[in-house]
């Protein structure tokens, strides 16, 4: 089960409220190669396809691909606007280590192979 925060709700609601050419369509979360430590964090708007898997939150979507469910099971999505930046946060429990930017990670164990 992947958690979405209050803010990260909340943030992705004054984003879609902003774009009306986004409606019906939500954040999509993926992992793909590269990155620091192998495979990184990606994010946009987009419609859901018949595969992912979309979690509902207070009226908006996040939806996660098929390839990427198994590395993201667990994790907590956040938004946060600190001194190192503002945006939307994945805290990955499936994450072996993490490069100090916060957008690239080493999954713990062997997970299926992501696309790109």
């Amino acid at each position: 089960m992947i958690t979405v925060n209050d803010s990260a709700v909340q943030q992705l609601k004054l984003l879609l409220a902003d774009h009306p050419e986004a409606e019906g369509k939500g954040l999509r979360l993926f992992i793909e190669k590269g990155g620091c430590a192998g495979l990184q964090y990606g994010m946009s708007i987009e419609a859901a396809q018949p595969d992912d898997t979309v979690i509902d939150r207070g009226g908006v979507h996040f939806i996660v691909d098929a390839a990427s469910v198994s590395y993201l099971q667990g994790a907590v999505i956040d938004y946060d606007d600190g001194l190192s930046g503002a945006g939307f946060r994945i805290n990955n429990p499936n994450a072996a280590r993490s490069c100090g930017c916060g957008t690239s990670f080493e999954p713990a164990e062997t997970a299926p192979q992501t696309q790109g």
